[in-house]
């Protein structure tokens, strides 16, 4: 029995058992704790999981590739979620536990997924996989690059992020026309941003907006009007070139001038 990729679903599935193993020990460290392996498809990944020891959930949309995991891995018999991931209650399999997140993540949700764990950014202590090479060095990007963006600032605040290496095309059934690229982020010791963290996803999905533009611009409309705070040396300048800590000092400069 083999599983058709269906394309509404992202799917292409990896083939090469080398780089199967690979992704499965990112996670090595983590054993004993709860991982939730998303989208596991045929389970090449899955069965280097279970193979090391680890306790591993399933999440799965694709109703064939469920039928196909129940005949194939029955040691998986009560870990097979058939649901959307995006849509889950990550706490109805894991609890109050602190937990993993890894998986040959669909392309056409990726982002998705990396803000559903900042979501749970109290209890992923690890998120680990394979993406698009595109959106993963975007998400491991540092300031004054240009593929720094929105979420590249929102998980490095919580997460410290390593693009771990590249893989090619022709690993895949069917090959997608982009080389994917596996990334991991481990939780930092971080539990207080220093600033009002809603406000500051606020702030920066307004800075990247405009990406192009000066930060007067882009988070005039989150100030009141005229607002003094406007002339300040940081807004002469462009979101990319923000660090972390520069977001969490304008965010505070935001509040201030809001509650003023």
């Amino acid at each position: 029995m083999q599983v058709r990729a269906k394309k509404a679903l992202g799917q292409h599935f990896l083939t090469d058992l080398s780089i199967a193993r690979r992704i499965a020990d990112t996670v090595e460290a983590y054993k004993g704790l709860p991982i939730i392996e998303v989208g596991p498809g045929m389970g090449v990944l899955t069965q280097y999981l279970l193979e090391t020891g680890h306790d591993v959930t399933v999440v799965e949309l694709d109703e064939e590739s469920v039928d196909y995991l129940k005949i194939n891995f029955p040691q998986l018999e009560g870990r097979i979620v058939f649901e959307d991931f995006l849509k889950l209650d990550l706490r109805k399999i894991v609890g109050d536990r602190e937990f993993v997140v890894i998986g040959n993540y669909p392309y056409n949700i990726s982002s998705q997924i990396f803000f559903k764990v900042l979501d749970y950014k109290d209890q992923v202590v690890c998120c680990s996989g394979m993406l698009q090479r595109e959106v993963a060095q975007r998400l491991a990007a540092g300031p004054g690059s240009k593929t720094y963006g929105i979420l590249s600032v929102l998980l490095q605040a919580w997460y410290d992020a390593e693009y771990l290496f590249t893989v090619d095309e022709n690993v895949f059934n069917p090959p997608p026309k982009v080389k994917s690229g596996v990334i991991r982020f481990t939780r930092n010791q971080v539990q207080d941003l220093g600033c009002d963290a809603k406000l500051m996803r606020t702030v920066v999905k307004s800075s990247f907006g405009q990406r192009r533009k000066q930060l007067r611009n882009s988070v005039k409309p989150l100030v009141p009007k005229d607002s003094e705070v406007l002339q300040l040396p940081i807004m002469n300048m462009r979101p990319e070139q923000l660090s972390v800590e520069q977001f969490i000092e304008l965010t505070n400069i935001i509040q201030s001038a809001r509650e003023q």
